[in-house]
């Protein structure tokens, strides 16, 4: 038997039990592939980031879901680096983590807010039909069409793809009642890896929108808060011109409200010096631990599962 400390870290929240549970083992260098998806299955959360050494940068990252390894996680790789930051592990600056799909960088500030970088963002106007769009997402079609003479839906991106749809009230987001099998099917269409329906109308006066991320297609009807899909609809909210003037330096994603988990992303934008590169996008927030315990894992050889 192998024992490690193990935690459930809510990322993107001011206090435990809101924002988004993602599993932390901070030492998970030893540990096998079957060991590792055992103790994610365990943890029960999303994803549970397992955190190792690197060569590359300055430590690796695994991500498992209950079921499968994943090659990234926003809101695991925020979890990890704020707890590690909270034991004195790691330092308040500048850090690398490698991924299964490279080096990322990250920022931790003294305070204990963790900034991840996302990919180059790309946005893609599309022109769906919206009584689709609404019939999948449980939304009158009358709520998208007041807001689409002047916000398109598209596919955005900062390292996965939504279909980002805009919603006139936060009253009509709150009502939206999904066909999971509709909503997969219509993310497919477009590429994407699930809907992000977002209102200007918000809960906190600090936020600049309300949003929900349903993502069917990867086994998560609703996700709680999500870093990734708040980069994209930044990205959006700066490339169509959402803004009267210039976009704010920083854009605040209020999401989870609906499914009692709120919690906040924050996002600002890196534009490059010169050329052609669309520079990045980071997303950041903090991350309580909610709980601290040992886990008991099996050894590898003798881990009591059966294949079929």
């Amino acid at each position: 038997m192998t024992e490690r400390r193990a935690l459930l870290v809510d990322a993107f929240a001011a206090e435990p039990l809101a924002g988004n549970a993602a599993g932390v083992v901070p030492a998970a260098a030893a540990l096998t592939d079957e060991q590792m998806r055992a103790a994610a299955r365990e943890l029960g959360a999303s994803e549970t980031a397992f955190v190792r050494d690197s060569g590359p940068a300055d430590r690796r990252l695994r991500f498992f879901s209950p079921t499968d390894e994943v090659d990234l996680c926003g809101h695991a790789t925020v979890a990890a680096h704020a707890h590690l930051h909270r034991e004195g592990a790691i330092e308040a600056g500048e850090h690398t983590v490698e991924t299964n799909v490279g080096v990322h960088d990250v920022e931790v500030t003294p305070e204990g807010v963790v900034w991840v970088a996302g990919e180059a963002p790309t946005v893609d106007v599309v022109d769906p039909d919206l009584d689709r769009v609404g019939a999948a997402l449980g939304v009158d079609p009358a709520a998208l069409r007041d807001v689409g003479a002047d916000l398109p839906v598209a596919v955005a991106s900062t390292g996965l793809p939504y279909l980002v749809v805009p919603v006139n009230f936060l009253s009509r987001l709150g009502e939206a009642d999904p066909d999971d099998d509709a909503v997969a099917a219509l993310a497919e269409a477009y590429g994407a890896a699930g809907v992000y329906a977002f209102t200007f109308d918000a809960v906190d006066r600090e936020a600049t929108l309300h949003g929900r991320a349903f993502l069917p297609g990867l086994g998560v009807a609703e996700d709680p808060v999500t870093g990734t899909a708040s980069g994209a609809v930044a990205a959006y909210c700066r490339t169509v011109g959402a803004f009267d003037g210039d976009p704010p330096a920083e854009i605040r994603c209020e999401q989870g409200h609906f499914v009692d988990r709120p919690g906040v992303v924050r996002v600002r934008a890196e534009t490059a010096d010169a050329g052609d590169d669309p520079g990045c996008v980071w997303t950041g927030g903090r991350a309580p631990t909610a709980l601290d315990g040992r886990l008991t894992l099996p050894a590898d050889e003798d881990d009591g599962i059966i294949e079929a």
